[in-house]
């Protein structure tokens, strides 16, 4: 019961629900998250720019406000700090770029503002946000909740820290390759990747257009700590802005499907092997499902490993034509060696070869939409192994490849533009510390809702894990 936890514990849904019906003001919701912030931000360095007068400013504003009340009237979020944000900075961790200040806010911001959210604080990224794990010169370094033993993944590594520990309800990530699903998996948290086109896109302070590529795969989307505060939140996040010309305004619900919904499972390794706790976490989801009605399935989708490997590389030809020169100008010597060894690798195309590789891309894409068909849910694992240690990728080639290899299964779902979703289902007890393990739920174009859907049926028989974090 809400009563019997602390205000910053309250899921979205729950502050939503009692904030609209006045039980609680925004002030409250507002004054219980800068609080926590203030608390255990300074251990966790999740959040880099504290904005809690303006979000005291916003919440007042609110609640003597006769307008109707939003879906997420008086949710405190955070925003990710490669967003932009009206009047503050979009350094993207870059020292270089740490008086870029945004001029107007980008449409995610707005439809979250709209719907009544506060922002409490901006969270961190690594620089130029191409890393799995958070750290930076501007900014430094983010550290788990769970402890130092792990990294808190990334690119929105500050985003999972901070909402795993009660620092907002919600928080904004965004996805090239992994970037939502990396700090959720971490973290113990529950994210969807939106689909391509889903959520409108934008940063008015960019200084140019971003490549086909970036434009293909990254994804803007929100962290959270339950299944049931996506489907509150997303409907807000994918409200139509004309400033992304090709954002596609669906509504969040698609048509029924009928009967048992069929999930594939696979246990596809490509070659590292499927560690045991990982295999555990897989089983329970599949278990979950299973007995929740679904028709549940071992089966291979389509082209894995080539997707994932043809993806990746296409998307690093594009980065090191396009980025690589601000990179090389403007990174840090560690972020420099560590994209040396991702060029190392997975070898970038160039010229002809990354023309006829992004061409191509249709080809996966269908390949996988025809197996959607007949499986409109797909179960893998994201991480072959338990999470890494924090700077795991800066030890050259090999660290490289265990944390972007064993994640070869991440790179798919971006690359072909589908959604797909991660949620924790085991806890591992590991010599090194308890750590969460999430897989990874996909799906079809367009339906981040049966994803969602399919989470919250895993999270009756397996419960969040964020009161076993906060009973340590």
């Amino acid at each position: 019961m809400t009563d019997s936890k602390p205000l910053w514990q309250w899921s979205a849904s729950e502050i939503s629900a009692a904030t609209r019906a006045g039980t609680i003001s925004a002030s409250d919701a507002t004054e219980a998250a800068i609080a926590r912030m203030n608390e255990v931000n300074p251990d966790l360095n999740a959040v880099v720019e504290n904005l809690a007068d303006e979000a005291r400013a916003e919440a007042s504003a609110l609640d003597v406000s006769s307008a109707p009340k939003g879906a997420l009237h008086g949710v405190p979020v955070t925003i990710k700090i490669n967003v932009d944000q009206k009047g503050h900075a979009t350094s993207n961790g870059v020292p270089a770029f740490k008086d870029i200040i945004a001029p107007e806010d980008a449409p995610l911001v707005r439809n979250l503002k709209d719907a009544g959210a506060i922002i409490i604080g901006r969270t961190n990224t690594p620089e130029f946000s191409f890393r799995a794990d958070t750290d930076n010169p501007l900014y430094g370094r983010t550290y788990n909740p769970w402890g130092r033993h792990l990294s808190a993944g990334g690119s929105s590594g500050g985003a999972g820290s901070a909402v795993m520990a009660g620092i907002g309800a919600l928080a904004h990530g965004n996805d090239i390759g992994g970037s939502l699903r990396f700090p959720a998996s971490a973290n113990g948290a529950v994210t969807v990747k939106p689909g391509l086109g889903r959520v409108p896109a934008w940063n008015p302070s960019q200084k140019a257009e971003r490549g086909f590529l970036a434009q293909s795969m990254s994804v803007q989307g929100l962290i959270a700590r339950t299944a049931s505060d996506l489907h509150l939140s997303m409907p807000s996040l994918i409200t139509p802005d004309a400033r992304d010309p090709f954002h596609v305004p669906l509504p969040w619900r698609g048509a029924p499907i009928d009967g048992p919904i069929r999930v594939a499972v696979t246990r596809e390794d490509f070659g590292f092997g499927l560690h045991g706790d990982v295999a555990t976490a897989l089983d329970n989801a599949a278990s979950a499902l299973s007995n929740a009605g679904y028709a549940v399935e071992e089966v291979d989708p389509p082209l894995a490993r080539e997707t994932g490997e043809v993806g990746y590389r296409a998307l690093l030809g594009e980065v090191q034509a396009l980025m690589g020169p601000d990179i090389r100008a403007h990174g840090s010597d560690e972020v420099n060696a560590i994209f040396d060894s991702y060029y190392a690798e997975f070898p970038p195309f160039e010229g002809t070869q990354q023309m006829e590789m992004i061409a191509k891309r249709t080809h996966y894409a269908r390949e996988w939409s025809l197996f959607l068909e007949d499986y409109p849910l797909i179960l893998t694992p994201f991480l072959l192994a338990p999470f890494f240690t924090a700077g795991r990728d800066t030890e050259g080639p090999e660290g490289v490849r265990e944390v972007l290899g064993k994640a070869h299964w991440s790179f798919i779902m971006n690359f072909t533009g589908l959604p797909a979703g991660n949620i924790p289902t085991h806890i591992a007890r590991l010599a090194s510390g308890p750590q969460p393990i999430g897989v990874q739920i996909a799906g079809r174009r367009w339906r981040e809702d049966l994803i969602v859907d399919a989470m919250q049926a895993i999270e009756k028989e397996i419960p969040p894990v964020c009161g076993a974090l906060w009973d340590r």
